[in-house]
């Protein structure tokens, strides 16, 4: 069963409002005349490096457990385990309550599902109410930035797009859960969390594994997408971001992308003093406190591949495979006479 939001579809805009909105606060400042320095870091606090159990799970009294994964292309990837509530709350044992994967969207690792007091942190709750809560970080985040052969001063690491997350990660994260507790799982989503899942089920990757899927701000395309911030930066991503030599790693507290997002807010018809209210209307529950909170932890790096990947999107009411030859046709016009090869019929 696939159980999605449907009641808000200005949120398929999710990658992107991670990509613009946080970002160009860290650059540009949310509110009129608070203009930060691009670049300085001011506003970001220190990247936590004692692991994800230790330090937002375990000091509110959960049991935590931290397993490395290992993927079929030599990705280690990390994974949390929440095996019951607080002070063995949420039913006896672990051994055999439902596991459930959470997994991020693109920018964040699995830090964001737990920036909240723990009454309004998702693990927690789920492990309150008698799940074996599993926590998913995609490659290239801050936890699985390592590799049997490779090392992320390298391109080659960077050199992959959510392709290789649907055919790699996903399944070595869920097989080895499966292994663990020998149960069917329940997936949660969120953003390309949700594209990943759905790509995979499209496969059939994914069915033997999952008893249920909960799909947060799906998405599967971005054709729809209408507004000027929006529409300047799949252009950007499309076209004149892969030009930049030697950027294969995204990383938005990078001074690359950092300038890369000043001269998109140059763009004629881009008001970079109101994002939310450009992206996606007036929103009723993000705040400027939000943000600050969200900014202690996040964003992450991901690949420039994997932008890339996700603005294609925006040129067919499909989700597609990467194309390497793309840019070339795409990067200038919005309409392109092309074949696509596509996940979802």
């Amino acid at each position: 069963m696939i159980m999605s939001a449907s009641s808000f579809p200005s949120l398929a805009l999710g990658c992107f409002l991670l990509v613009l909105v946080v970002e160009l606060h860290v650059a540009l400042g949310l509110s009129r005349g608070s203009m930060l320095d691009v670049g300085s870091g001011g506003t970001v606090a220190p990247p936590v490096t004692s692991g994800i159990c230790a330090s937002s799970v375990v000091i509110y009294g959960y049991k935590c457990q931290e397993f490395d994964v290992v993927t079929p292309d030599g990705y280690i990837l990390s994974v949390q385990r929440i095996p019951e509530g607080r002070a063995g709350g949420g039913g006896s044992g672990g051994t055999n309550k439902q596991p459930v994967l959470i997994q991020h969207g693109v920018l964040v690792d699995g830090m964001t599902w737990l920036l909240n007091p723990p009454e309004q942190d998702l693990p927690l709750i789920l492990a309150d109410n008698g799940f074996d809560v599993w926590i998913a970080n995609t490659r290239g985040t801050r936890f699985s930035r390592r590799h049997t052969s490779l090392d992320p001063a390298n391109a080659d690491f960077w050199d992959w797009s959510w392709d290789e997350v649907v055919q790699f990660d996903v399944p070595a994260v869920l097989d080895f859960i499966h292994g663990k507790t020998g149960q069917k799982i329940d997936y949660v989503g969120h953003s390309m969390g949700t594209l990943v899942a759905l790509a995979s089920l499209s496969e059939g990757k994914l069915v033997d594994k999952l008893q249920s899927a909960a799909l947060l701000s799906p998405i599967a395309y971005l054709s729809h997408m209408t507004t000027a911030l929006g529409v300047a930066a799949v252009k950007a991503f499309v076209g004149e971001m892969v030009k930049l030599a030697g950027l294969v790693e995204f990383d938005p507290k990078g001074e690359p992308v950092a300038n890369f997002l000043q001269a998109l807010c140059a763009n004629p018809g881009v008001n970079c003093y109101d994002l939310l209210a450009a992206l996606t209307g007036k929103n009723c529950c993000l705040n400027v406190s939000t943000v600050d909170l969200f900014l202690k932890n996040e964003p992450q790096p991901t690949s420039t591949k994997n932008m890339v990947h996700l603005a294609q999107s925006r040129f067919s009411a499909r989700s597609i495979l990467f194309l390497e030859d793309f840019m070339q046709k795409a990067h200038v016009h919005d309409e392109c006479s092309f074949k696509l090869t596509t996940y979802i019929p």
